[in-house]
């Protein structure tokens, strides 16, 4: 049974210092290598020996998430940009969150709308997913991890079901920093959500 884990990367600068996350290249915080260190060990435990291939969006935050479960593992990671969270545009870019809600155009919840000059809409962020989506189905390994953002994975959410994009103009599933999703394919046909947000990986 084809196995994903979804891994939202955990506290980085952008949720203490009041500013823009999308393709601002934020570190760890020192909570979150620590987080980060706690997956390693414990998902790492649950998937020792098994055939694991794990892909990172290559922004530092998701990429020193990923470290830990990948030296755990003996695995290299894959860096992809198609798993980048989403890109606000490059007037956002070193910009603070109350810069943002005074300068928004709106703030994108139809999945057509840009929130600014440049920025990406939820239909392009399902469009930039979905052939990996596809991609990752024609792997030979029984359980593939991917390490994101929280905007990008509630996207992702709606890929993996085959929902239309259509569907984001209602609803959504997101998660929190350094939350733990599982996903798998039932009977060679089903999609399944089997688990969502889990946080236990780093806690105390």
């Amino acid at each position: 049974m084809k196995r994903i884990i979804t891994l939202q990367h955990c506290q980085s600068e952008q949720h203490i210092n009041g500013m823009m996350g999308g393709w601002n290249d934020w570190e760890l915080t020192k909570l979150g290598f620590e987080q980060a260190r706690r997956i390693g060990e414990r998902l790492g435990a649950e998937l020792k020996g098994q055939s694991v291939k794990i892909y990172s969006s290559d922004l530092k935050r998701a990429a020193h998430t990923a470290a830990p479960l990948a030296e755990r593992l003996g695995v290299e990671v894959e860096y992809r940009k198609e798993l980048r969270e989403k890109n606000f545009g490059p007037a956002v870019m070193g910009k603070s969150q109350e810069w943002y809600r005074e300068h928004c155009d709106n703030f994108g919840d139809n999945i057509d709308e840009r929130c600014m000059p440049g920025a990406e809409t939820k239909r392009e962020i399902y469009e930039r997913l979905m052939p990996l989506c596809e991609e990752m189905l024609g792997r030979p390994e029984d359980t593939l991890v991917l390490v994101s953002h929280g905007g990008a994975l509630s996207v992702w959410n709606v890929v993996w079901l085959g929902l239309p994009p259509e569907v984001m103009n209602t609803c959504g599933i997101f998660g929190k920093a350094g939350t733990v999703g599982e996903f798998n394919i039932y009977e060679g046909w089903e999609r399944r959500i089997v688990r969502a947000g889990d946080l236990s990986y780093i806690r105390d």
